[in-house]
């Protein structure tokens, strides 16, 4: 019973994020628009109210990413041996991302920001597929199928989020660089339940890895722009 009160109070807390959130976004049409010197059609939400909200929108995905992990990994993959196949084959590893926040320090803001809109539209389309091919799983637990249709959502409102600070932190740049397409989906549908098990173990391996990158490139990059590194 205990883990029963202890899992209502988790799906609480997380409930009370998505308020959180979700309030933050309605209001942005309301609080934050600056009383506008040319006219409506020009109003810009602050910028640090946009990072504010993309910070706290990437944490979140990359806690359910790694609570998505888990679940899988506990549910099944115990001794499988999956780890093993899935370092290095991650569809966004041609991407050159800095390793570490060591590194992600040496790199100029403008290329961190293309790398996390790229990961983000690398990652439409998987997440997409993933939350379809979890619905089809037989006996799926819960944990694992709400936070697919929860991080799926999220990764669309944080690619808006940061498309808009793209837009007032690089004005006029055209930012359409190729991203990585995925071509993962015939191995999360193959009739052989080991290969498929070990093919939704890869992914969501590498959606907890990117979703790390693109939240600590985001934190570095709002340290960066607005407060002047001083963080």
């Amino acid at each position: 019973h205990h883990q029963d009160s202890k899992g209502s109070a988790q799906k609480g807390s997380r409930l009370l994020l998505l308020l959180v959130v979700s309030n933050l976004l309605l209001c942005q049409g309301v609080v934050s628009t600056p009383v506008c010197p040319n006219g409506p059609g020009n109003c810009q939400v602050s910028l640090r109210d946009l990072f504010d909200r993309a910070v706290m929108v990437s944490h979140y995905i990359h806690n359910l990413s790694s609570e998505m992990f888990n679940e899988f990994d506990k549910r099944y993959a115990q001794g499988k041996g999956y780890i093993t196949m899935a370092l290095n084959s991650c569809h966004t590893s041609s991407l050159p991302t800095p390793e570490d926040k060591e590194q992600a320090q040496q790199t100029h803001h403008e290329v961190l920001m293309s790398l996390i809109l790229g990961l983000l539209r690398s990652w439409n389309d998987p997440l997409y597929h993933l939350v379809t091919e979890v619905r089809g799983m037989k006996g799926v637990p819960d944990a694992i199928l709400s936070r697919a249709i929860e991080i799926e959502e999220e990764n669309k409102r944080l690619l808006e989020g940061m498309e808009m600070i793209f837009g007032q932190v690089i004005p006029g740049a055209k930012e359409t660089e190729p991203y990585p397409v995925w071509s993962g989906l015939p191995s999360l549908q193959t009739k052989d339940e080991e290969a498929r098990h070990s093919a939704f173990y890869n992914l969501l391996h590498c959606l907890r890895r990117d979703s790390s990158k693109i939240d600590t490139y985001l934190k570095l990059l709002n340290c960066r722009i607005i407060y002047n590194n001083n963080c």
